[in-house]
């Protein structure tokens, strides 16, 4: 078909940063959908990444083929429509694969986002190739044109990163923000749809459809009660002891707090570190200064604080939610003996004083490992640097 020119370049510029904006806020908020099942890991994110470059490539190649055989005005509406509804889409797609108990291996990872999120990336991949079919005029100008279309586009790409990851995801809960895009491209999509093609019918049936999945995905329960920048973050009632709760962070047990007794220590390795001090709280009469790396539920500088109450403790949370989940649901009170300090350890330990801890309990957990720049030499170092000459790490 000849070039139509139906588009113009204000219009075809917005429309495609849109479209590459919203991949990547898709792209973002996969890792935090998938988190509950999948964890949350270098492995995730490399899977997520791989899914969303395979929908780029299949719809730029799609796209291109399908406005060249049918003429973009047919179809950039519709594809606009089709992308927002299998973002709302990803949201049950996730749920119920996800809970189906796949695993969390690189596997289970590529198997997940590409179940939920190829799909999207496909469709709105496919309106840039579009764009350019029914901006372009003459071929003298088509190199300006893509050029121009693929720079913005890229432009798109940053803005949803960084407003994505920056910003909204601290503020937004993932489900809610994924509906949001959709209902977003959903609209636009049936503007295009009238303004290129008038037809009531097959606007009135997309919409339809958009409005049964955004209703669908906003109404399957979450796993999170809370959510962060960081975590998915639960608490569970302990049925057998009604003042137990286990906090939860994407979908893994992390602390086990006792909210009448927090002397309880459920939790094997926590009575580990319980017998691993205490030769040296002993030694020094109970009277010590402790470094706890990583707070959680502050399982362990409660049940210290609580049998010594002449110790002090320091604690190295990363993440603000999980401190304020702990305050209002697990009983936890910062107090002048139990202070803490609000940031990553890696930059928190290096503003703490020489020999200044007679115990230092390293329990920080990113999923089911201990976060790698937590494990270098050069935070080892950190580590004996604040801590006095007899102290326990």
């Amino acid at each position: 078909m000849p070039p139509t020119g139906r588009l113009g370049w204000p219009t075809a510029a917005a429309l495609t940063f849109l479209a590459a904006a919203s991949v990547l806020i898709l792209e973002i908020a996969a890792g935090r959908l998938l988190a509950p099942y999948v964890g949350v890991s270098l492995t995730t994110y490399t899977g997520i990444i791989g899914a969303i470059l395979a929908g780029i490539a299949l719809g730029a190649w799609l796209g291109g083929r399908a406005a060249d055989a049918f003429g973009p005005e047919a179809l950039l509406g519709p594809t606009v429509v089709l992308g927002g509804c299998a973002a709302m889409a990803s949201v049950p797609l996730v749920v119920v694969v996800g809970g189906l108990g796949i695993g969390d291996g690189p596997l289970a990872i590529v198997t997940l986002a590409t179940i939920g999120f190829v799909l999207p990336a496909t469709l709105l991949s496919a309106v840039a190739p579009m764009l350019v079919r029914a901006t372009l005029v003459d071929l003298a100008t088509s190199g300006s044109v893509v050029g121009r279309l693929s720079a913005v586009g890229t432009v798109g790409a940053i803005s949803g990163t960084f407003v994505t990851g920056f910003i909204l995801l601290g503020l937004v809960p993932t489900r809610p923000l994924i509906v949001a895009v959709g209902a977003v491209l959903v609209v636009i999509g049936l503007w295009l749809t009238w303004r290129l093609r008038r037809d009531r019918r097959r606007v009135a049936g997309l919409a339809l459809g958009a409005v049964l999945l955004a209703g669908t995905a906003l109404a399957l329960p979450s796993p999170c009660a809370t959510e962060s920048a960081y975590y998915c973050i639960a608490i569970r009632i302990d049925d057998t002891e009604p003042d137990g709760r286990t906090l939860i962070l994407d979908g893994l047990t992390h602390a086990y707090v006792d909210v009448a007794d927090p002397s309880v220590l459920r939790f094997g390795y926590v009575r580990r570190f319980a017998d691993a001090a205490g030769p040296t709280i002993d030694r020094l009469g109970g009277r010590f200064d402790a470094l706890h790396i990583g707070g959680g539920g502050f399982t362990f500088p409660r049940s210290l604080d609580r049998a010594y109450p002449a110790s002090t403790h320091t604690v190295l949370e990363l993440d603000p939610v999980v401190l304020a989940v702990a305050r209002a649901e697990l009983d936890f009170a910062p107090s002048d003996r139990v202070e803490v300090v609000v940031g990553d350890a890696r930059q928190s330990i290096e503003r703490l004083p020489d020999a200044a801890y007679d115990v230092i309990a390293a329990d920080a957990f990113g999923g089911l490992a201990v976060p790698w720049h937590l494990t270098t030499r050069e935070f080892v170092a950190e580590m004996r640097r604040v801590l006095r000459p007899g102290g326990v790490l």
